[in-house]
């Protein structure tokens, strides 16, 4: 019988595949006592100085995207689709212990989920939270690996950056400095929430900025168009997406649209 290929990574592969290595370990155990004490320190900001969840949801954002990366650096530990695949399962394992349940019964998680818990957010946070997440690696890892398999893995972090950095900054820049204002859903909800211009010009700027520095992987042509492009379809993006639901939307257009920028020139 014919094998079938596929080229998403099968449970088996990823068993046969681990990595024996102890330092990727010791980093997605550092990871996630790193990003648990950003956001216990997120709280106390919430908690003890009022500091407004907008915010401090912001911190644990950038946490999320630049703490993996830091220890890696630092770490020096071989990056394979294995290693990527689960530490997204980690990622998304360090989240459930904030499910209400277990919170409610766990002071320390209850207080972790304050920074997290934006007060027009409820009482659809944790599964606007979790979806988002969950949606997210679902287009992210597609992504990835089609870009691996045309020999420019490493333009992965155009979408991720974007994301990281512009909608990182969208909300923070939105609240203290918007004017702009225009709405959008969420799902599970017919609720409008704000988001504003001025916030949704952060993304078009990452873009640019990130763009410029993935020169390297481009032609002069291609350079020029996804210079063009991606901050525009990302920023459209992220304009378009539901409420707290910017991650899947961002990694998908800013992906594909690198994607179609090297297939097309």
């Amino acid at each position: 019988m014919a094998s079938i290929s596929s080229p998403l990574l099968t449970v088996a592969s990823v068993a046969a595949e681990l990595p024996h290595d102890p330092l990727f370990w010791t980093g997605e155990l550092l990871k996630i006592v790193i990003l648990y004490a950003v956001m216990y320190g997120s709280a106390q900001l919430v908690l003890r100085l009022g500091v407004r969840v907008n915010y401090t949801r912001k911190i644990n954002h950038f946490a999320l995207f630049f703490v993996p990366v830091l220890l890696w650096l630092i770490l020096g530990y071989e990056h394979t689709d294995v290693t990527r695949v689960i530490s997204s399962i980690v990622l998304a394992l360090g989240i459930v212990p904030l499910i209400g349940p277990i919170r409610r019964r766990v002071p320390f998680f209850a207080t972790l989920f304050v920074s997290l818990d934006r007060p027009e957010d409820q009482p659809n946070t944790m599964v606007w939270l979790v979806t988002q997440v969950l949606a997210g690696y679902l287009v992210i890892l597609p992504v990835m690996l089609v870009l691996e398999r045309m020999s420019v893995g490493d333009l992965i972090m155009v979408p991720i950056l974007v994301n990281a950095i512009g909608d990182g900054l969208a909300e923070p820049v939105g609240v203290r400095f918007g004017r702009r204002q225009y709405t959008t859903r969420a799902i599970f909800s017919q609720r409008r929430y704000v988001r504003t211009l001025e916030g949704s010009a952060c993304v078009f700027a990452a873009g640019v900025l990130v763009v410029l520095g993935h020169a390297a992987y481009f032609t002069t042509v291609q350079l020029v168009a996804a210079l063009v492009a991606v901050p525009v379809v990302m920023t459209v993006a992220e304009a378009r997406a539901p409420h707290t639901w910017d991650t899947p939307y961002l990694f998908g257009a800013g992906g594909a649209t690198v994607i179609a920028v090297l297939v097309v020139l």
